[in-house]
């Protein structure tokens, strides 16, 4: 039994596998350093047009731009970086354009802003006030709050990336920015460009647009009219119209007829009456489109 029980401990002890090595413990690769960030180029701003009083420049704003302003008010940005800047008749000696890129740094752009010669008018002899009239005192407020309203509407127009074209063609017979001095007190300066012109002549859309307001009835001062929104705030106004053929909300595509010429309103014979406004900012037809072909 000894003999038999030592066997069967030798056979056991055949049985026990070997203890395998222990593994080396598996080593950490080393942290790769982070890609150092690329700096987004500085480049500048770019433009075309003239900043001058009543001017209006087509921008590029500079790589990286997520906002851009102009003496401090946001400007509309388009997402390829196009922007407009309009420049009031009575606008100061410079401006500033800032871009903010989108890693925190800014690009700065100072403008100067060319002065204009207007044509003034002085009157020593007249009042600024003629009498008042009841009837305009009555109609006027609503009419203004409708003029209002209708510039303050954003559309998706993409007129303003255009080169604006003459509503229509004909002899200039009254400039913007033109202004009478009554007895040292200077009054209104014109607001747009007069183009003369016969009752019926058509009047086409100097850029793409929609149509922000369309008088059924004629205005006391304005007759009949049509207000069309480029885009990006620039709109432009068409008085004294004889007629209009589009309606408030209608797409309208660069050189489309959009009414014809009249005498509406208050005027002393047919033309028309082409004003510009960007953001508020009223600008010079001549200037922005170039001269009357």
């Amino acid at each position: 039994m000894r003999a038999w029980g030592g066997a069967v401990a030798l056979l056991l002890a055949g049985c026990v596998a070997p203890a395998e090595p222990m593994a080396a413990p598996a080593t950490t690769p080393a942290p790769r350093p982070a890609p150092a960030p690329v700096a987004i180029p500085l480049t500048p701003f770019r433009w075309t047009g003239q900043p001058s009083q009543g001017g209006l420049i087509h921008g590029q704003a500079p790589t990286g731009a997520v906002s851009v302003t102009l003496d401090g008010q946001a400007l509309p940005l388009a997402p390829d970086g196009a922007f407009l800047a309009g420049f009031d008749r009575d606008a100061g000696p410079s401006a500033e354009l800032i871009a903010s890129l989108s890693d925190g740094r800014q690009v700065r752009q100072p403008l100067t802003i060319a002065p204009r010669a207007w044509r003034i008018e002085r009157l020593d002899t007249l009042p600024k006030y003629p009498v008042p009239d009841p009837e305009l005192q009555r109609l006027r407020p609503p009419e203004l709050a409708r003029i209002r309203a209708a510039r303050a509407l954003a559309t998706d127009a993409q007129g303003w990336r255009q080169t604006l074209a003459w509503p229509v063609k004909g002899r200039i017979s009254g400039l913007f920015g033109a202004q009478r001095v009554y007895r040292g007190e200077p009054g209104s300066y014109h607001s747009g460009t007069d183009v003369a012109a016969s009752t019926g002549t058509i009047v086409r859309a100097p850029a793409d647009g929609v149509v922000i307001l369309a008088a059924e009835q004629p205005f006391t001062l304005e007759g009949h009219l049509l207000m069309l929104d480029h885009g990006q705030g620039l709109n432009s106004a068409f008085l004294h119209l004889s007629r209009i053929d589009v309606r408030v909300g209608e797409h309208v595509r660069q050189g489309q007829p959009i009414g014809a010429v009249g005498a509406t309103g208050r005027v002393t014979g047919p033309h028309l009456h082409w004003s510009l406004q960007w953001r508020g900012r009223k600008l010079d037809p001549l200037l922005v489109t170039g001269p009357m072909p």
